[in-house]
């Protein structure tokens, strides 16, 4: 694996440190008065969550790690565990429902999605950014309500609750960004 110096660290980055996986959650580059420049890295670990803060001088060596990205596609829930397969060998893998932590719900049959392997261990997996949704729930349309960014709350067919804009109706589908859970447009 590539060594890399202490302030060629980014965002996003993928370090082995302190004998786990940690990714670059927030870096910043401090040149004080005096005394030498570092990056003050915000790392959180990819296996349990947590965070540490360290400091990295450009002398020190940090090793980067790649993941490797592998699109699966979700074939059925078992017991609190998600079972995808890979599209190109077919073959079937199951991971914890928690990996996909609060976006969950978003996760539809044939969906497929980027999971993020070290070696042989997954350690995340991504949704598609926007997923198509049906409301279920919402206030009837009132005529002559047209102010500017009013927005109404309904609530989608995954049980999730976005605020839409006052146009949307009842059993009409439409397109969250799962990321951020807001209405993206209609679908």
């Amino acid at each position: 694996m590539p060594k890399i110096n202490g302030n060629e660290i980014k965002i996003g980055n993928v370090l082995d440190h302190d004998g786990g996986l940690w990714g670059a959650v927030k870096v910043d580059h401090v040149k004080p008065g005096k005394g030498g420049a570092f990056a003050q890295v915000e790392l959180r670990n990819l296996r349990n969550g947590s965070k540490l803060n360290e400091r990295f001088r450009s002398a020190d060596k940090v090793e980067r790690v790649r993941l490797e990205q592998k699109d699966q596609q979700f074939l059925y829930e078992n017991a609190g565990m998600l079972v995808f397969m890979d599209n190109e060998t077919f073959e079937q893998i199951e991971l914890p429902a928690e990996i996909l932590g609060d976006r969950r719900p978003f996760l539809q049959d044939g969906m497929t999605i980027k999971i993020e392997y070290y070696e042989e261990e997954a350690i995340s997996a991504a949704l598609p950014q926007k997923v198509t949704c049906t409301v279920v729930e919402t206030e009837p349309v009132v005529k002559g309500q047209t102010a500017a960014n009013s927005f109404k709350p309904a609530v989608l067919d995954n049980g999730i609750k976005v605020m839409v804009p006052p146009f949307v109706g009842q059993d009409e589908a439409i397109v969250v960004n799962t990321e951020t859970f807001e209405y993206a447009e209609r679908a």
